[in-house]
């Protein structure tokens, strides 16, 4: 089965750990994903900037690991990122910002990703959504 997972909600919830255990449990099984695709407050768990206590999960690093260990397609949605500071080199040289917080393996995109994912998948699996 494919599926493309969304996930909305900030690095530090509940629901961005279940995101991250879900899309593992669908490689496990053998399934396939699409697309992540990170949006609204879930572009923080893309930030090369956050910190978690050393009690805590480090939930942004598990996905980065993920992300690059099984090759996946992962899309920060452009808009949201940018309203929340998370920016790639090109975007904080046009913004003129001192820094950027998002490189690879995550691409920035719109939200015309996350329909094309929903068309491709079986199923679209969200996380964190009002």
């Amino acid at each position: 089965m494919k599926f493309a997972i969304a996930l909305f909600a900030p690095a530090h919830s509940p629901a961005s750990r279940r995101a991250l255990r879900f899309a593992q449990a669908v490689l496990a099984g053998q399934h396939e994903i699409v697309r992540l695709f990170f949006y609204q407050d879930g572009v923080h768990s893309a930030s090369a900037n956050t910190v978690f206590a050393q009690d805590e999960p480090d939930i942004p690093s598990e996905w980065r690991a993920f992300v690059e260990q099984h090759q996946l397609d992962a899309v920060v949605c452009i808009a949201a990122a940018l309203r929340r500071g998370v920016l790639n080199e090109e975007e904080a040289q046009r913004y003129q910002k001192p820094a950027a917080n998002l490189g690879a393996p995550w691409d920035l995109s719109g939200l015309g990703q996350l329909h094309e994912a929903n068309q491709v998948a079986d199923r679209l699996i969200c996380f964190g959504g009002q």
